[in-house]
């Protein structure tokens, strides 16, 4: 049974957490033995999970929101809400969250692992502006998702290092949930290796896009080009771009 699962399943690779999503079949025994370059440790909780990457990543990626976020939903503003999609362990869920106590958080994962981490994530950060994680697949329509979420409900989305590690359904499903769900200039974040204009650079970047396609055809670093395809079939736009560590970036998206 486990070597072929249709359920959204975490894995670490390179830079933080991945996803993957419920669009196709995996070898899972096969693929756990190959996926590369990753550090996972234990905390003192038994579900507690420290990832190195994410805990090299997400200062940088908060110095990022830290300026985009006033900039696009307004300095000193009301109440936001916010998703994450595909949370991981929910070491970047707690950071942002303890930066920005203005916005509620929704983190989301469909690997059980993750979802028992996030909890401990919140309960020892004793944050009040953090919701349950939900098992959330961005390949199902929104009404099938757990919770209830109402259309031009959010803010903010975040999704970190799953779009080059996911079939490319899964990045329609995130682009059409957010197309339905942000409100009016509400904005989706997202970050990881990109591709520029059918280019995909610096030379660890063409290998790492090569070790991906060799355990999956699917997966792979995206095009701009075609992300931005997809934001404007789902009444969004691309806003900006950042440049990030690591040959990381971050591309914002804004809803029109």
């Amino acid at each position: 049974m486990l070597n072929q699962i249709c359920k959204c399943t975490q894995f670490i690779l390179r830079n933080g957490t991945q996803s993957l999503c419920s669009a196709q079949n995996f070898n899972l025994s096969r693929l756990s033995t190959k996926i590369i370059n990753y550090k996972i440790t234990r905390a003192m909780s038994q579900s507690k999970v420290v990832v190195e990457a994410a805990e090299k990543n997400k200062e940088p990626i908060l110095k990022v929101l830290e300026d985009v976020i006033p900039e696009k939903l307004g300095a000193g503003s009301p109440p936001l809400s916010a998703l994450e999609v595909a949370s991981g362990s929910g070491q970047h869920v707690v950071y942002f969250a303890n930066k920005f106590k203005n916005i509620t958080w929704q983190p989301s994962d469909m690997d059980e692992k993750y979802i028992e981490s996030i909890k401990e994530y919140i309960t020892d950060e004793k944050l009040e502006n953090v919701k349950n994680p939900l098992a959330i697949d961005v390949t199902k329509p929104i009404s099938e998702w757990p919770g209830a979420f109402a259309e031009k409900s959010l803010d903010l989305i975040m999704n970190i290092n799953m779009v080059h590690i996911t079939p490319w359904v899964c990045t329609e499903g995130l682009f059409a949930s957010a197309g339905k769900l942000l409100k009016t200039s509400g904005i989706m974040i997202t970050y990881g290796p990109y591709a520029i204009h059918g280019e995909i650079t610096p030379e660890s970047n063409v290998s790492f896009n090569a070790s991906l396609k060799k355990q999956n055809e699917a997966w792979g670093l995206r095009d701009v080009d075609d992300l931005e395809k997809e934001a404007k079939k789902n009444g969004m736009t691309f806003d900006a771009m950042f440049n990030m560590p690591a040959n990381n970036k971050i591309l914002v998206w804004l809803k029109i």
